[in-house]
């Protein structure tokens, strides 16, 4: 026998065996001895505990069973209101959207009135400005509008001497005033009296009443109109003419003269009682007329 025999023999048997061989020999062999042991120490008793197992384990199944079959009813629950909650936020967007669509052909609509009111309003706008422009022009004719500008000023006093006859009258400052009209004055005034088509100049006595407002002499008449021709058709006018005559005869103080800056004030509003009337009736006649 060899060394090498002989180093064999002297080892356990289990450890000439292959290794893997080994390994489930033994697995085996422990695991089946271990069930015997069991078996032989569980003869003559009653099984209690593996009824107990059993017992357990059946319970536990059945309520496992039930967690289940609770899921799946909640879980269906769940599903009918999650269907529910879809369907209703489906049909509050397809409200919302239509009352989107309202809301713009409204917008749309406002837009158009917006736009239609703007070229309203411009238009009144327009119409405000010419008639503002007339009744400037109205209000400078007829003096019930202050105004201010270029023209002549003209200073009339009664004779040095101080007889009855040789006193301004009220009929020569008419004279005076309507020669400056035809020279082509736009707004007149004397002593601050604004002269409009209701303007009396009449005397009360020895004195003078423009307005029915007293003047004392010295009269200073203002005339706005241009300055580079309103004295020479003045002087070319009838009543020029005839003033400058008068003036002279009566030695009354006179003197005219150009000035670049007059103002002068509004008129007094009258109340117009017999023109309304005289429109009413007229209106009254329309209807009758034309019912």
């Amino acid at each position: 026998m060899s060394a090498e025999e002989r180093r064999s023999s002297d080892l356990p048997q289990h450890v000439t065996q292959p290794l893997l061989s080994l390994i489930t020999s033994q697995s085996m062999d422990e695991d089946y001895q271990h069930v015997a042991a069991r078996r032989a120490a569980g003869e003559g008793q009653v099984p209690t505990r593996g009824r107990g197992r059993r017992v357990a384990t059946g319970a536990a199944i059945a309520v496992f069973g039930i967690l289940v079959a609770v899921a799946a009813v909640q879980t269906s629950l769940n599903a009918d209101v999650d269907a529910l909650g879809r369907a209703s936020l489906i049909s509050r967007i397809q409200d919302e959207k239509e009352d989107v669509t309202v809301l713009r052909a409204r917008a749309g609509e406002v837009r158009d009135d917006n736009v239609e009111s703007d070229d309203e309003l411009r238009q009144l706008r327009q119409t405000e400005q010419e008639l503002g422009q007339r009744v400037s022009r109205l209000g400078v004719r007829t003096g019930y509008l202050a105004v201010r500008g270029p023209g002549v000023r003209i200073t009339v006093d009664d004779a040095p001497e101080g007889d009855e006859d040789p006193l301004v009258r009220a009929s020569d400052l008419g004279i005076l005033v309507d020669g400056l009209w035809a020279a082509g004055a736009e707004a007149v005034a004397i002593n601050g009296q604004r002269l409009t088509a209701l303007s009396p100049i009449q005397n009360t006595g020895p004195a003078i009443h423009v307005n029915f407002r007293p003047l004392n002499a010295p009269y200073t008449v203002l005339a706005i109109g241009d300055p580079d021709t309103l004295q020479a058709r003045f002087l070319d006018s009838t009543h020029g003419s005839v003033w400058f005559s008068l003036a002279r005869s009566l030695g009354f103080g006179f003197e005219m003269e150009n000035d670049d800056d007059l103002e002068l004030p509004a008129a007094r509003v009258r109340t117009l009682r017999a023109a309304v009337t005289k429109t009413l009736d007229e209106d009254r006649m329309d209807k009758e007329i034309n019912p």
